[in-house]
């Protein structure tokens, strides 16, 4: 059944150009940025290829066009998505690695393939997607199934909640995977309120007039110091990079946010700066403390927050269609004083109140704005080159995602962990996160040779434990 399917999607007649590439699709897909997301599916049992091409043309294929579509450009020179023929063997890669080794070896072989793959550019002349599966016993898992998708294809909601929508609950197929939802706030109308929130609206047009001014100086004037976790080295995107994890409990951090009154995004962001004020503290590099170093925040700039079905994003006029849509925010990584440091929670706090801050801001809209008048004005060539110049500035990118509450099953295979990470960046350092089944896996990709990406994942670990101890009083659990 699988040749026979796999027989009538190569034999499909090559389509009329469909759909124009999005602007941010024609940024991330450029002579300046080749950006892609790499998609980590670690199985709790050994890898079954068999079903692979059945998967492909009956699942993953018919999920959006795109992913049967290569970017091409018109008379005009104005780009679109155009129907390939399409060879689904060129798309799938089942590496051989050395056999009988033991799974700490397998770690080894397997981080080395994905710093490849990752430096690897997609070929223009097929669809922008590659799956790559892992059939060897690793120390995390039995294996892993690795999906590599262009950005220029949608953004992670787009991608991850497509990749979401054709995965079953591993407890109930039957039943959909649920998603936790973030509440919208509610807004008064009346008057009465609007005069009450007559101080609120003069914060927020203030926090947008200075971040914005903060963004344009970032973006084109002020760049981050070279610092243990950036190089500042040209051309940083094209070397090769280590993919490390951490994963956390999504209980255990639930706990600190309720006793210090803060969200989880705060904690979340108060362990990111932390751990990297650790690293630099241990890295062996003297930072002088008005060392500059900036993270760049990638924020959906969807009106919802959950994610939809690819029939719902598919739709005329969707509240949520297809594609690309998120900004960005320059945030500066706190600077802590000896005090600070023997109070870490304080990074929890300063982490809660640049949140706070940049919540009343519209910065990141002004931000999409210029970028859209500098494509009109010049064209996406130089917006592109307008957002490598922002990312080649800073000192990491942080992007996290949502994922499912329940346990999730590719082809009856129940999937123990997930995270991403997003490639061909000009940073020595990106972060990423994403909830799953009840934890929280922190993915750091660094620029091998240059980051350490064991001391940095235990930097990690050491500014968990520690606001944790310090907030409910008793070890963390990397240190028991």
């Amino acid at each position: 059944m699988a040749v026979k399917e796999e027989r009538r999607v190569e034999e499909e007649e090559v389509g009329e150009m469909a759909e124009p590439v999005s602007p941010t699709g024609q940024y991330f897909n450029s002579s300046a940025l080749s950006v892609s997301v790499l998609a980590v599916f670690e199985s709790e049992i050994p890898i079954d290829d068999s079903p692979t091409m059945y998967m492909l043309t009956n699942v993953f294929l018919p999920i959006n066009p795109r992913f049967s579509s290569i970017m091409v450009k018109d008379e005009n020179g104005a780009r679109h998505w155009k129907r390939v023929n399409i060879r689904l063997e060129d798309h799938v890669k089942i590496p051989v690695f050395p056999a009988s080794l033991p799974p700490e070896s397998y770690d080894v072989y397997f981080q080395e393939y994905v710093s490849k793959i990752a430096m690897e550019q997609l070929p223009q002349s097929r669809p922008l997607w590659d799956i790559h599966i892992i059939k060897y016993p690793m120390s995390n898992a039995a294996g892993a199934v690795i999906i590599k998708l262009h950005h220029s294809m949608g953004d992670g909601f787009s991608l991850m909640g497509a990749l979401f929508s054709c995965i079953k609950r591993a407890d109930d197929p039957s039943l959909p995977l649920t998603f936790p939802s973030q509440p919208k706030p509610l807004q008064e109308q009346d008057w009465a309120g609007i005069c009450r929130n007559i101080p609120r609206y003069l914060s927020a047009l203030y926090n947008t007039a200075s971040d914005f001014a903060f963004s344009l100086l970032k973006s084109n004037l002020v760049e981050d110091d070279k610092t243990p976790v950036r190089s500042a080295t040209a051309g940083v995107e094209f070397r090769p990079i280590t993919i490390s994890t951490v994963t956390f409990s999504l209980d255990h951090i639930k706990q600190v946010k309720s006793k210090l009154g803060a969200t989880i995004n705060d904690v979340i962001t108060g362990i990111v700066f932390y751990s990297v004020h650790l690293y630099m503290q241990d890295a062996g590099q003297s930072v002088p403390d008005t060392a500059r170093v900036t993270s760049l925040v990638l924020l959906n700039t969807r009106i919802i927050s959950q994610y939809q079905s690819v029939k719902e994003m598919n739709q005329p006029n969707a509240e949520s269609p297809w594609g690309n849509q998120f900004g960005f925010l320059h945030v500066s990584v706190p600077h802590c004083s000896k005090k600070d440091e023997k109070q870490p929670l304080e990074f929890v706090f300063k982490a809660k109140e640049v949140i706070q801050r940049k919540r009343a801001s519209l910065a990141v809209y002004l931000t999409g704005q210029l970028l859209e008048m500098i494509r009109k004005i010049k064209g996406p060539e130089v917006t592109a080159q307008y957002i490598h110049a922002t990312l080649k500035n800073t000192s990491m990118t942080i992007s996290n995602l949502i994922g499912p509450m329940e346990q999730m099953s590719i082809a009856d295979h129940p999937i123990r962990g997930l995270y991403f990470m997003v490639v061909g960046v000009p940073q020595s350092l990106t972060i990423t996160m994403v909830s799953y089944n009840g934890q929280l896996t922190v993915a750091l990709g660094t620029e091998k040779g240059y980051i350490n990406s064991q001391l940095l994942s235990s930097c990690m670990e050491r500014a968990f434990d520690t606001i944790f101890e310090a907030a409910m009083g008793r070890p963390g659990i990397h240190s028991t």
